[in-house]
């Protein structure tokens, strides 16, 4: 039986947060699996958080370059992942996208069958061989189509569509509220012909997540990528003997993949500030591994927004925004004085990192300060 601290510190050693490792940026992201890329900085943020000597300026040119590329794939959100990767993550989830977007009652008002639309993507690739905007590609999809489309509807097809999200400026290579998109390179692009690329593609993305998160249940495997339990069932059994099976705190069958590393529960984890919504905090069904589930009404909003985290001892004790020339903390439950003194040099960190690209770093999300329980909040700097 592996236990709730050996499975929280596997985690955090395969997420690179037992120490920070020296890495060039695009191996870390393909280490990782996938960085969640909902707000741009988030992932320079998780990569700051693992990587010794991180440099923003060189994720920069990776994902100018499409080393690192950007597009909608686990849970129907925007994920960076490395370039090699995004064919097949994007064949495992093809028949969640496809349920999800051209099943959506917003495209589906259209007339359209899900069948017209598949059969569109090739030409829209064609067509999206250039950076396209998005009101780019409502054009085109409805000169083509012939019929009007809603926004909402325009929308759910770029999205199930294999389209990248191309760098368009601002501090972290993309900007909140302005899209350009890309069809992926020809070797990359996705086979979106039925079940069987699907069911073979999943199961490298199984293996994949396990040895990024691992070791994990079927539940948590479908909670990372929303794919239906059901498919992710079939493709563990697919994979028998390729994955060792554990037996979990609560008895529950957990998967992983051999020789992945199982550090000892009390190994020493690092203060960190994560970003928002860092794939850690929403890699498994049951958050406490990372998260105390007391605190995850705090951190995890009503509308989906993921607050940026202290991570304390391998869990989240508190969340932090930038204010002005320092990082304001709050802390969910009293921190002993080196802990704040590790975080505070964390802030400091930071703050330097993100002093000539975005000094209101998630300005916008400042709203949610004020709805927080109260703790002990402190300047660090």
């Amino acid at each position: 039986m592996i236990t709730d601290g050996e499975l929280n510190r596997a985690t955090l050693a395969r997420q690179l947060l037992l120490r920070r490792e020296t890495l060039p940026a695009a191996q870390a992201v393909r280490r990782l699996v996938a960085l969640q890329a909902q707000e741009p900085a988030s992932p320079y943020l998780a990569l700051w958080n693992r990587l010794a000597g991180f440099d923003p300026a060189v994720f920069d040119r990776e994902l100018a370059g499409r080393a690192v590329v950007k597009g909608t794939l686990m849970r129907v959100t925007l994920h960076a992942v490395h370039a090699a990767d995004y064919r097949v993550f994007r064949e495992a989830m093809e028949p969640t996208l496809r349920a999800a977007r051209l099943g959506d009652r917003r495209f589906t008002a259209t007339g359209l069958t899900a069948a017209a639309a598949g059969a569109l993507v090739p030409d829209l690739l064609g067509y999206a061989g250039q950076p396209r905007t998005a009101a780019d590609l409502a054009g085109w999809a409805q000169d083509r189509l012939g019929v009007p489309l809603s926004t909402a509807a325009v929308r759910m097809l770029r999205q199930y569509a294999p389209l990248l999200h191309a760098p368009a400026g601002g501090p972290w290579s993309f900007v909140t509220g302005r899209h350009v998109y890309v069809a992926p390179d020809r070797d990359c692009r996705p086979s979106l012909d039925g079940p069987e690329p699907a069911a073979v593609a999943l199961q490298v993305l199984i293996q994949r997540y396990l040895a990024a998160f691992g070791p994990a249940s079927v539940a948590d495997i479908a909670r990372f990528t929303l794919v239906q339990r059901s498919r992710v069932t079939t493709a563990v059994r697919a994979l028998g003997d390729v994955l060792d099976r554990l037996s979990g705190p609560d008895g529950a069958v957990l998967y992983d993949v051999p020789g992945a590393p199982r550090p000892a529960g009390d190994t020493p984890a690092p203060p960190r500030l994560l970003g928002m919504w860092d794939s850690v905090l929403l890699a498994h069904h049951g958050r406490g591994r990372v998260m105390p589930p007391e605190y995850r009404a705090h951190v995890v909003r009503v509308n989906g927004d993921v607050l940026p985290t202290l991570l304390v001892d391998g869990h989240v004790a508190g969340v932090w925004r930038v204010s002005g020339a320092h990082v304001q903390a709050t802390a969910f439950r009293p921190l002993p004085e080196h802990v704040w003194d590790g975080l505070a040099a964390e802030a400091a960190a930071l703050l330097t990192m993100i002093s000539d690209r975005d000094p209101a770093l998630y300005g916008r999300y400042g709203h949610w300060w004020n709805r927080l329980p109260d703790g002990e909040k402190r300047l660090l700097a």
